[in-house]
């Protein structure tokens, strides 16, 4: 089964039509919302280059995964 995403307003118009390998090897400012300021602030405190990097980061990684669990506790 084929699963069409479409991610225009999550990256900055550069992005929008790159290839996913393209994005996540991106700066972090790929992302909408995010500068170049953040991508040095990222790089200095965390090591942290690349959007595949943010993701995979996993301070960044557990806080998804608390955000997607709340309120499903039972």
């Amino acid at each position: 089964m084929a699963v069409q995403v479409n991610l225009a307003k999550g990256l900055d118009k550069a992005y929008e039509n790159k290839d996913l390998g393209d994005i996540l090897d991106a700066r972090p400012s790929a992302l909408a919302g995010l500068t170049e300021k953040h991508d040095a602030l990222l790089k200095e405190a965390l090591n942290i280059k690349t959007v595949r990097e943010l993701g995979a980061n996993k301070y960044f990684a557990l806080a998804g995964v608390l955000v997607a669990l709340e309120g499903k506790e039972g």
